[in-house]
């Protein structure tokens, strides 16, 4: 994008704030929001409404690496919800219709469907965080749950958001349209 894309605004905050709000009101215990690079800038400039900051050293490793460097720190809790920063029409209420299945039962992976696509967020269950633990490279959990797709329960959110996500400014101005008719 040329510049850190998390602070890019969108409807008058920064792309990072809107997805960490919705968590704020999403039914989660805690938000942990890993940071690699700009993190000093985006600590400074974004209200992180209640997440804990969790910088990530080599982060240029990737995704994978990231979410294996997070999860270490969580200790043992039930169950893992991977959010991303850019994907900023992701609402609390596609987040509660994760937890839900999973509390009935469906997992132990719980992904967001969008007119039967799988997209994110995605619920991970402890039994399956040694697994993201070990992960690394730029493909996050992607490569894990092809290898075992029995593991992948989906839940059908599109009436209820979005995992547009912003990559460049091209993805940043379709994502301000979305936001301006929800308005």
């Amino acid at each position: 994008m040329g510049r850190p894309k998390q602070l890019a605004e969108l409807d008058g905050r920064p792309l990072l704030e809107h997805v960490l709000a919705a968590q704020e009101a999403a039914p989660v215990d805690r938000v942990v929001v890993a940071l690699g690079a700009h993190a000093g800038t985006i600590l400074e400039r974004v209200d992180l409404h209640g997440a804990e900051p969790l910088v990530v050293e080599g982060f240029q490793a990737g995704m994978g690496h990231v979410l294996a460097r997070a999860v270490r720190t969580l200790g043992e809790p039930a169950a893992v919800l991977v959010c991303l920063g850019d994907q900023p029409l992701v609402g609390p209420e596609v987040v509660a219709a994760l937890v839900a299945a999973w509390r009935d039962g469906a997992g132990p992976v719980v992904t967001a469907a969008y007119e039967g696509r799988h997209g994110n967020p995605k619920l991970f269950d402890r039994r399956v965080l040694a697994e993201l633990e070990g992960l690394g490279g730029d493909t996050g959990a992607r490569e894990l749950l092809a290898a075992h797709p029995e593991w992948v329960t989906a839940v059908e959110v599109g009436a209820l958001g979005s995992d547009a996500d912003v990559d460049d400014e091209d993805g940043l101005a379709r994502v301000a349209r979305l936001v301006a008719v929800r308005h």
